[in-house]
């Protein structure tokens, strides 16, 4: 559940305005579905309607925990297929989604974790942290083994990677 105000978010919106931590405006899109259609209504078309916007938010998910839940399995995946961007971008929206939630110790922690092996240690502490599983009961187990490396600043494979995380 969301404990920060309307005004608490706004107001973290604002200060990524224009900054480089949020350069493409990622953080910013996902704090922006914390806020109802009123205080959301700058930032979205002019003719949304709160029902659609209600639809909208959280691509679909009935609420941010549960929409988390499922985005970290794909940050997870997207590290473990070395899409840099891609990553990168999930930790910001991971990091502000803890932000939303409340956890301000886990945001601490995840700022404090190296970024290295796309941002694997940062997604780890977040998982860790909420007690959240990052993994799928069906997931191959040398996937598990990849990411938990990766996450330790390793690369992927102990023999190398020839997608290059260990550069």
């Amino acid at each position: 559940m969301i404990t920060r105000t309307q005004e608490e978010i706004l107001h973290r919106i604002n200060q990524y305005a224009g900054a480089d931590k949020d350069l493409f405006g990622f953080r910013r899109d996902l704090l922006t579905e914390a806020l109802d259609v009123d205080h959301a209504r700058p930032f979205l078309q002019p003719d949304i309607t709160g029902e659609q916007w209600n639809r909208h938010r959280w691509d679909g998910h009935a609420d941010p925990e549960a929409y988390g839940r499922q985005y970290l399995l794909l940050a997870v995946n997207k590290i473990l297929h070395h899409r840099s961007g891609s990553a990168g971008r999930a930790v910001g929206k991971l990091t502000e989604l803890a932000w939303l939630l409340g956890h301000d110790d886990v945001v601490t922690a995840m700022n404090s974790a190296p970024y290295p092996m796309y941002g694997a240690p940062k997604i780890a502490v977040f998982a860790e942290r909420l007690g959240w599983p990052l993994h799928s009961q069906a997931e191959d187990p040398d996937w598990r083994d990849a990411f938990t490396r990766m996450a330790a600043g390793q690369p992927c494979n102990a023999d190398g990677c020839w997608w290059g995380c260990e550069d």
